[in-house]
């Protein structure tokens, strides 16, 4: 029973640690001073813990986990009072959130994203309002962009209508000016939550162009109709973030899970699955639930579907959605509704 208790309140400390670390008073503070405190918020707790755990080993074990239970008690008493905003001092790309007004087959997006990126920190901001008749959509396609390891990457969905045109929905932390993007801050309230339009040469070109991502893109097998209705899910999403603000997450709350939470509710059961987690193994699992056309070979459809050095060719060209779509196989289109 006392290695236990030791476990938990062991397990416990490192949770208060981390949560005071990303998110106690003085972390917008400038750099040093926050530094500071936070580091001080750490030492004494974890000074708490360390002094409960050696009580419980000496046998104090009732005094122990009742201080223990009291001081903890208050650290969540806390941490339920930090609640998400709209109103931050927002990095320039996440600075507006996308909203939309639907009006039968008709979208007005407000606030769609087409920045012009030369660097990672020169660019001319642009935010438009668009219009889009849902009645001449025709396509849906997902994006994977990879910057670091194989099982991790971000994913964007790209909407494209009969004229050409595309509009990627992507689900974005809501960075501040000052914060840099932490997988574990992510599980500490660190970033707010955003679902951002973009349009393609924006969202693609930042990213194989400017960041030295790895962009592969997939077409999905979707009834027309279930198009339509993830398309106004992703608006109904954005609009709610608008009203409501919440908190990323960085497995409950992000680009693979919201996506995947929309897609259930419009086509029903779909499994649970670790590549849901590990997002940079995802189109295995769409390739499993028939959300790929399995005409071709999983490996094939990855090896067509790399656009990085499409994107980078086509750069700034009118023509880069059709660009880096070249040499990517037309989808069949599914005889039932699969995903």
């Amino acid at each position: 029973m006392i290695a236990a208790a030791i476990l938990c309140v062991g397990l416990l400390t490192a949770w208060g640690c981390f949560a005071l670390w990303f998110q106690a008073p003085g972390r917008r503070l400038p750099r040093g001073q926050g530094t500071i405190l936070r580091g001080l918020a750490v030492s004494l707790w974890g000074l708490f813990g360390l002094v409960i755990v050696v009580a419980l080993a000496q046998g104090v074990v009732a005094l122990g986990l009742a201080g223990f239970g009291f001081v903890f008690a208050a650290l969540l008493f806390w941490w339920r009072q930090i609640l998400p905003s709209n109103d931050r001092e927002w990095a320039d790309d996440v600075a507006r959130m996308t909203t939309g007004v639907i009006t039968t087959d008709r979208v007005t997006l407000r606030n769609v994203r087409h920045f012009d990126w030369r660097t990672r920190t020169d660019y001319t901001q642009r935010w438009e309002t668009r219009v889009y008749d849902l009645r001449r959509l025709n396509s849906l396609d997902m994006i994977l962009s990879y910057w670091s390891m194989p099982a991790i990457a971000h994913v964007l969905v790209s909407f494209g209508f009969d004229d050409g045109e595309h509009v990627v929905f992507s689900v974005e932390i809501r960075r501040e000016r000052t914060e840099s993007f932490s997988e574990v801050g992510g599980f500490f309230k660190e970033f707010e939550l955003s679902i951002i339009a973009c349009d393609e040469r924006d969202v693609i070109r930042v990213r194989t162009n400017v960041r030295g991502e790895d962009d592969y893109l997939y077409r999905i097998r979707m009834p027309v109709a279930d198009m339509r209705s993830l398309f106004l899910s992703y608006v109904d999403a954005a609009n709610e973030l608008a009203r409501s603000p919440r908190f990323y997450n960085t497995i409950t709350a992000n680009c693979t899970t919201i996506i995947y939470q929309m897609t259930k509710r419009i086509v029903g059961h779909l499994p649970l699955d670790y590549r849901l987690l590990l997002s940079g193994y995802l189109p295995a699992y769409v390739y499993k639930v028939g959300g790929l056309d399995t005409r071709y070979s999983l490996e094939e459809l990855r090896t067509r579907g790399r656009i990085t050095e499409r994107a980078k060719e086509s750069d700034r060209r009118d023509t880069f959605s059709a660009d880096i779509r070249q040499g990517v196989p037309p989808v069949e289109p599914p005889a039932e509704p699969l995903l």
